[in-house]
């Protein structure tokens, strides 16, 4: 079954924006479009249930009933227990929360593992903690490909290896890691998994559940949403950890890794990605439960892309003055593009905005991969990077900036 494109685009109002006109958005990396009921959900709240949530009146009863929606409803579509599924102000900021639980958790002598393929946010809270006195080991990419061995990652598991932190993909290799086979690994040794999702969820939900880690974090405004930070935590860890909240919230495993008061608006607006991927499954005949409707819109997601992502990678590859960063083959890698230049990456991003091309250069926060692979982060890459609303005309309009400004 093909993506219906047009009634995708119809489901954003960018691409109807008079000031958007003539302009391909290739920085989808960095945020995505919002989507007409996140839009619709958002300005109702403000509108009508802009009160503190879940006292006995009618309004403010359904700004609560409604934040209350944004959380089952997404937490089943992950395939995980409503619970175990929080919002917080950024993945960032989810992650260094979660960081100092286990730094209260974690023994003198245990060790974590993080890896230098990773958007620093991820990989920096954790590697902090080697500051208390804890053993932080790097699991590295290879320098040329820029992949991740799980092999070398059974080199660094023993038993005081407490926490695996691995990106689903990261946002400049775009290279889609094994999550099953990493996550047995490291449970076989003991340990649990940590799973940054911020790149790959914009492509499709993933079965959170079905693949098995312990935590698995990603961001509502790179999945068409508000900005929120997504968090799950499976309840056997989130009830070990130490609670980091009011001492009032302990009992509650959603609020245990909040420390502040939840964004009321913008939590309820999360529903609203929930509304679009069930849109897109009724419109395209997609039945059965939460799971098995989104797993459906993953798979039009992931199809459409990479149909449309393999003549932009056989492009780069055959050009001697670009530095592909990641596969050349697009059903291994997410649609986030990365190429190294002998100029400034920067300079050639704007050379692309003539051309009406929305597009990205620079580090992205990914400075250790970069410097692993030889990239001086000063001179950065040139990133593009769509989601399945992009059409093939604007992949062509990329084709032939990209063949001008190369």
């Amino acid at each position: 079954m093909a993506l219906d494109i047009d009634f995708v685009r119809a489901q954003f109002p960018a691409f109807a924006e008079p000031s958007l006109q003539g302009q391909a958005f290739f920085e989808n990396a960095g945020g995505s479009y919002t989507c007409v009921p996140v839009i619709a959900r958002l300005e109702r709240y403000y509108r009508q249930r802009k009160v503190q949530p879940y006292a006995p009146y009618e309004t403010s009863r359904l700004a609560g009933a409604e934040m209350d929606e944004a959380r089952a409803r997404l937490a089943a579509m992950l395939g995980v227990a409503t619970d175990e599924l929080s919002f917080g102000p950024s993945t960032t900021q989810n992650t260094y929360v979660l960081a100092q639980a286990f730094r209260q958790w974690m023994e003198p002598g245990d060790a974590i593992i993080v890896t230098n393929q990773d958007h620093e946010a991820n990989s920096g809270p954790w590697r902090r903690l080697a500051d208390d006195g804890f053993d932080v080991r790097e699991w590295k990419i290879d320098p040329e490909s820029g992949l991740l061995d799980p092999a070398d990652l059974e080199n660094l598991l023993d038993d005081r290896v407490r926490l695996v932190c691995f990106p689903h993909c990261s946002n400049v290799v775009g290279a889609i890691n094994p999550v099953v086979e990493i996550t047995a690994l490291a449970h076989a040794a003991g340990a649990f998994v940590c799973v940054d999702g911020v790149s790959y969820a914009p492509h499709g939900l993933p079965d959170v559940g079905g693949m098995g880690p312990d935590i698995y974090l990603f961001s509502a405004y790179k999945t068409y949403g508000p900005h929120q930070g997504i968090m799950v935590i499976r309840r056997e860890l989130g009830n070990l950890l130490p609670n980091q909240a009011h001492y009032f919230n302990a009992d509650t495993l959603y609020k245990r890794f909040t420390p502040a008061g939840p964004d009321h608006a913008q939590v309820a607006a999360s529903a609203g990605v929930a509304d679009y991927i069930d849109d897109l499954a009724a419109h395209h005949g997609l039945s059965g439960d939460a799971a098995t409707r989104a797993g459906g819109v993953h798979d039009l997601m992931r199809t459409h892309e990479t149909t449309l992502l393999q003549p932009l990678l056989d492009f780069l590859r055959d050009r001697n003055s670009v530095r592909l960063i990641g596969p050349a083959e697009a059903a291994g890698r997410a649609p986030t593009v990365a190429v190294a230049l002998n100029r400034s990456a920067v300079d050639a991003a704007a050379d692309l905005a003539g051309y009406g091309i929305m597009a990205g250069g620079g580090d992205f926060y990914a400075v250790r991969p970069l410097m692993a692979m030889g990239v001086p982060p000063a001179r950065g890459v040139l990133r593009v990077s769509f989601v399945h609303y992009t059409s093939r005309e604007e992949v062509d309009k990329l084709l032939n900036a990209l063949d001008d400004i190369l």
